[in-house]
């Protein structure tokens, strides 16, 4: 499958890249239908956030230069951007002055079952619970263990997703999305200034809600609030919105917000 390294086509790394040793780096991952990235200003705006946030000097111009002419290679599917420090000798210190490294792969796009997005998805509630760190909060690194073995908590095709919850118990987010409750009128999602990733399609989605009238709050979600929603659903820039029905014993209707949402995310993902 297609892959870039630094606007060439190439396939391998050097050993000595710290985005291998550390993680030390960003990913966003992009869907691209008819050449085009989907929500591409959202993914820049996180992109360049992080690196300023973990100090890694990228020229944005340039991954946007990259990224464009990737996206008119690949056509259809999904691209995973990621910027590393570049390499480094052994040691946390970072090389200086860094010189950072842009890779891009393309996949094709996941097909999942009509049934997730139409009926809505079961959720698995995982054990692996998200670290609070605000230092990393919000941002998409390279650092996803958690999320790993998270994942490998299940294995039946039962599940599509898993709930994951902060150290202190509270709401976060989904293994691979991120979360959204509706409880009396107002869309809720949990704050992610502890642990968890700011996803592209929820800040796209909480925007677009507010322009609609719609109440938005960002703000800590317990497991009773939750259960006590009247509808539940996740998103990401992929997949767009699915509803969940089920955690456990705990059943939810498909509401309409949550259907209304679909659509708006079906047309984004539509560019």
């Amino acid at each position: 499958m297609l892959s870039w390294v630094d606007g060439l086509p190439a396939e391998l790394l050097s050993v000595k890249d710290r985005g291998l040793a550390y993680g030390d780096g960003l990913f966003e991952t992009i869907a691209i239908s008819g050449g085009e990235p989907s929500l591409l200003e959202r993914h820049l705006a996180r992109l360049s956030e992080g690196c300023a946030r973990l100090h890694i000097p990228i020229d944005l111009p340039v991954v946007r230069t990259q990224l464009a002419a990737f996206s008119q290679q690949l056509g259809e599917g999904v691209a995973k951007l990621i910027i590393t420090r570049g390499e480094g000798l052994r040691g946390y210190a970072a090389p200086q002055p860094a010189q950072p490294r842009l890779i891009l792969q393309a996949s094709a796009k996941p097909v999942y079952p009509s049934a997730y997005a139409e009926q809505g998805v079961r959720l698995f509630p995982c054990v692996t619970r998200l670290a609070e760190q605000p230092l990393l909060a919000g941002l998409k690194h390279l650092n996803r263990l958690e999320q790993v073995l998270a994942r490998s908590e299940w294995h039946d095709a039962e599940h599509a997703e898993g709930l994951m919850l902060d150290t202190s118990g509270r709401v976060i987010e989904g293994v691979y999305s991120n979360l959204l409750l509706v409880r009396a009128g107002v869309l809720i999602t949990a704050d992610l200034t502890r642990c968890g990733v700011a996803g592209v399609m929820r800040a796209e989605l909480l925007a677009r809600a507010a322009a609609l009238g719609i109440t938005c709050q960002v703000r800590d979600i317990s497991q009773a609030e939750l259960l006590a929603a009247d509808e539940v659903m996740l998103c990401n820039s992929v997949y767009g919105v699915w509803p969940v029905r089920a955690l456990l014993t705990h059943d939810w209707p498909v509401g309409p917000l949550t259907r209304k949402l679909q659509a708006i995310a079906r047309d984004l993902l539509d560019c």
